[in-house]
């Protein structure tokens, strides 16, 4: 494809990134099941010191039996489900070439062991991708985005437990048969490597189940298993849709040493390859080095099937996609300020960075380099699914929204995308994480906005869901526009 001034291909796939659970609603709606999301309850902000994603089961059988009775947000977001056609015309408004959507597992498999798909809830996604399609929207569909069906958590112990690769291979070629020829662009698991940070979000795995192991091995057993069923689901795909792209996605930490000490540097290289091992398993096929020597030395023993190894070398993905919010920065030299992080609990400030209203450091060169130690290490495609900056916004007496801070945040983010195409990086598109605001994924607030498009709601609940263009909004219309050539 012939490059623009600006370096991006034409066809660029500009657009936004969402993920059910967190936008849907209607959880009870035709049919759907519950799932892992749904026992996800609101946190006060009191409570978010040392606030964990992970649920026990007693909570789980708290709530389903009447006993608990907090609020749990993601069970009705901000109604896209029956709001649908007027979102995606405002993205369509912007000029969205793509918009990353992610199907509820619970919708089409209400129990996830189900033998029959629920028709209702694929018919909703029939309408869903039309909808897309018609407003020249390209569907990029993630198989499983935090969204595990409940049941699977409750009887099986989630990704734990092997079976579930059957379960969703069984779903993934449901999916794949019913929207071959709507759905070109599929994510086989969300940022899988959040399943070491947190089994019951990235897995539906209640580790205190498993009382004999460790928690790491638990949740590499539980990873071992979401690549084997990625590599199987890649070969459905390929079998099923002609002309499919499938692609892993992790949550990219680059993590820098905070001195030049030797220390540092060695403990900041291993952070990223610890990082990286994911997208070295997807795209290479085999388990680096690296992990082996971790496994031995921490008394991990990965249980594999006969064949898995062979499977996983078969059926690489064809690209990498990745979230990407902030970099982290490491020292073995002494104490130093900490900073919050998501899903970073040892990282320490970088004096050299700003930081957002939620203590995420803004870092937007290491962007930039993370896309050019991705080309470097795997020499693949590579889409930015997630990037965006969590921010308090205002409305004005007249209705208008400014947010300065974030078009600041993402035009210094793309500046740096530029870059790293000048450079030789094969960037297939950029989805900017929550067009529309949305649930937060942890905490369960609405406060913490992303945004082109504000909706009415507050923390508790209440409010209109009424949409309304922000200042962003038509910002990211322009450069989506010149793609990426305008960007003041």
């Amino acid at each position: 494809m012939a490059l623009t001034d600006t370096g991006f291909k034409k066809g660029f796939l500009w657009g936004g990134a969402t993920a059910a659970n967190q936008l849907e609603g209607a959880f009870d709606v035709a049919g759907k099941g519950l799932s892992t999301a749904d026992m996800i309850r609101f946190v006060p902000k009191d409570e978010r010191n040392g606030y964990t994603m992970d649920v026990k089961a007693d909570y789980i059988e708290g709530v389903l039996a009447g006993k608990i009775k907090d609020r749990f947000p993601k069970r009705t977001a901000i109604d896209f489900y029956h709001r649908y056609k007027e979102d995606l015309a405002l993205f369509a408004e912007m000029g969205f070439k793509t918009l990353r959507i992610s199907i509820h597992w619970s919708r089409i498999f209400p129990n996830g062991d189900d033998q029959q798909p629920n028709e209702a809830g694929l018919k909703f996604y029939d309408d869903l991708f039309d909808e897309m399609l018609k407003l020249g929207i390209e569907p990029l569909v993630t198989l499983s985005h935090y969204e595990t069906p409940l049941e699977l958590t409750r009887k099986y112990n989630g990704w734990y437990n092997r079976k579930l690769i059957g379960f969703y291979t069984r779903y993934a070629e449901t999916v794949f048969t019913r929207y071959k020829n709507k759905v070109k662009y599929w994510l086989t698991f969300n940022e899988i490597n959040v399943i070491t940070h947190s089994p019951y979000t990235g897995g539906g795995v209640l580790v205190e189940n498993v009382p004999d192991k460790s928690f790491e091995q638990v949740a590499y057993q539980a990873a071992h298993h979401q690549f084997v069923a990625s590599s199987l689901a890649t070969k459905l795909a390929h079998e099923i849709i002609t002309g499919v792209q499938v692609g892993c996605m992790l949550a990219r930490m680059t993590t820098y040493p905070v001195t030049n000490h030797p220390d540092d540097i060695l403990l900041a290289q291993n952070h990223n390859d610890m990082n990286l091992f994911f997208t070295d398993v997807q795209v290479r096929g085999e388990y680096p080095k690296l992990m082996e020597r971790y496994f031995a030395e921490n008394d991990i023993v990965i249980e594999k099937e006969l064949g898995d190894d062979e499977i996983i070398k078969q059926y690489p993905v064809d690209f990498i996609s990745f979230s990407y919010y902030m970099s982290i920065s490491v020292t073995t030299q002494g104490e130093e300020e900490s900073v919050l992080g998501n899903m970073v609990n040892n990282s320490v400030k970088n004096p050299h960075l700003e930081t957002s209203d939620w203590g995420w450091q803004i870092d937007p060169k290491g962007l930039r380099y993370a896309l050019q130690d991705f080309h470097n290490r795997y020499g693949k495609p590579l889409f930015i699914v997630e990037n965006g900056l969590g921010a308090h916004d205002k409305v004005e007496e007249d209705g208008s929204i400014h947010d300065p801070y974030r078009v600041d945040y993402l035009r210094q983010h793309i500046e740096q995308m530029k870059e790293a195409v000048r450079y030789g990086v094969d960037l297939l598109g950029y989805t900017a994480w929550g067009p529309i605001d949305l649930i937060s994924v942890s905490t369960n607030e609405m406060s913490k906005r992303y945004g082109f498009i504000y909706v009415d709601q507050d923390d508790e609940g209440n409010g209109t869901l009424e949409r309304s263009r922000k200042d962003s909004f038509y910002w990211y219309k322009k450069v989506i526009e010149t793609n990426g050539e305008d960007l003041s």
